[in-house]
């Protein structure tokens, strides 16, 4: 990429300065034109002094005089000389040829005559003591040739200036050229090494980079995916020690039963297989949280939509849970709408949805508390509030408790915890439903959870 980039701002470089040249060298030859002709014009416009002086210092028209004054006009230039009757004194002329053989070339007289293409005229007047003593018709060339060999010198010399300070800029362009290609590729270098540490493995890797252009955007944006990639890990491996533990005690405790059965110390009566039964039970709703988050996070999760009576089944959801509220002494109030609150839905998801929002409450209320939940609706959106007086989450843990496997104390077990999957579930299943969810929470005191849904929009299944 460096090599390209190179050459590119090189090939850009060449144009523009060649461009840049071509301009100079054009506006330069057509100026110094139009300054060669109005110095001829200011020439020609003299020209009545030096006739009326060569003409008093010698009493009558010299045409030794007239030669000379003939070989200082402008290159091309024709001076017709007549008396006050017309009748013609002279024709003054600067003969191109004679110029031409003090450079050596004959032909390049022609080919310089050939090559003027308009032409301009003046008539001025010769005064002397006594009034006109003649008129000049002046004929010359519109646009100066540049045929002094004085003039063509100089023309050169701003030439070579321009080709040398072209030159300079042309090795300033490519010096400059290869440094900026080195530093905008050297970070994309940096991006490019710490991708590879990344594909490989290693996720400590990271870019220093502090531009605000596009690239240092790219690295703020690349920094921001290795945290989230970490964060991730660091997410799974929590999970897989929180999975082992949660599988590990029920199959020790159903392990334990069964030997303490083979070795006659406790009798298989009801209430022993009852203990098993439990166990058994964790251990299902365990493998049914992770199939259920792992089918809608594929996204295949297939929705059978129905008119859902969100009030019916929010009763259902604390009648399922009153015994764990009552054996927790919380104060339920339970907010239920006078009108119906209907929605479009899948029942059997919308009921996992709210008995986990449910539980969660009931879980984290502090012995005691209050546990409030309150069904609302506009003319678009039913709204359903679930609030818990208790332990409260942290502003470090909100934005992340949706997440799968997260879990805000690490410490916790299953009954005082879960797993961390019942809420990335819940997220999930929002999700689905084209709905919202969103959580405020005062440490210490209350935790509220929010969630909106959808009234009359139909969800595309799965």
């Amino acid at each position: 990429m460096l090599k390209k980039l190179f050459l590119s701002t090189l090939i850009i470089v060449l144009i523009t300065l060649t461009l840049s040249m071509l301009s100079v060298n054009l506006v330069f030859h057509q100026q110094f034109s139009n300054y060669l002709t109005k110095t001829n014009e200011t020439t020609l416009e003299q020209l009545p002094t030096r006739l009326s002086v060569l003409y008093q210092s010698k009493g009558a028209w010299d045409l030794a005089s007239l030669s000379e004054i003939s070989n200082s006009l402008p290159v091309g230039t024709s001076v017709t000389l007549t008396d006050p009757s017309g009748k013609l004194i002279a024709t003054l002329n600067n003969p191109m040829e004679g110029m031409m053989h003090a450079q050596g070339s004959m032909g390049m007289s022609m080919m310089s005559s050939s090559s003027i293409t308009s032409w301009k005229t003046m008539t001025l007047t010769v005064s002397g003591p006594l009034g006109t003593i003649a008129t000049a018709l002046i004929r010359y060339p519109a646009s100066a040739q540049i045929l002094n060999p004085q003039d063509v010198l100089f023309q050169s010399s701003v030439f070579r200036s321009l080709l040398l300070a072209g030159g300079l800029a042309l090795l300033f362009g490519i010096i400059l050229s290869y440094f900026t290609s080195r530093r905008l590729v050297a970070p994309l270098k940096r991006l490019t090494q710490a991708a590879d540490r990344i594909g490989q493995g290693h996720l400590d890797g990271r870019v220093t980079i502090q531009a605000k252009d596009e690239v240092g955007q790219l690295a703020t944006a690349f920094n921001a995916m290795v945290d989230n990639l970490n964060r991730q890990e660091t997410l799974r491996k929590q999970f897989a020690a929180a999975i082992a533990h949660e599988l590990r005690t029920p199959l020790t405790s159903i392990k334990s039963y069964i030997e303490a059965f083979q070795d006659d110390v406790l009798p298989a009566d009801q209430e022993n297989l009852s203990s098993i039964h439990e166990e058994i039970d964790r251990l299902v709703d365990l493998s049914s949280d992770l199939k259920d988050l792992n089918v809608a996070e594929m996204g295949a999760l297939t929705l059978i939509l129905e008119p859902v009576n969100l009030g019916h089944l929010l009763e259902k959801v604390i009648h399922s849970l009153h015994p764990l509220i009552q054996e927790k002494q919380l104060a339920l109030i339970w907010n239920a709408p006078a009108e119906l609150v209907t929605t479009s839905g899948d029942a059997r998801l919308l009921t996992r949805l709210f008995y986990n929002l449910v539980h969660n409450a009931y879980r984290y209320s502090d012995i005691g508390g209050q546990l409030t939940v309150a069904l609302t609706q506009t003319s678009d959106f039913a709204e359903i509030e679930i609030k818990n007086t208790g332990l409260g989450i942290s502003e470090d843990d909100l934005p992340f408790i949706f997440e799968r496997f997260y879990r805000a104390d690490k410490s916790r077990t299953r009954e005082t915890g879960g797993t961390g999957i019942g809420l990335a579930l819940v997220q999930q299943i929002t999700d689905l439903h084209h709905g919202t969810i969103s959580v405020q929470s005062d440490v210490g005191k209350e935790t509220e959870f929010t969630v909106k849904l959808p009234k009359g929009l139909k969800v595309a299944e799965g």
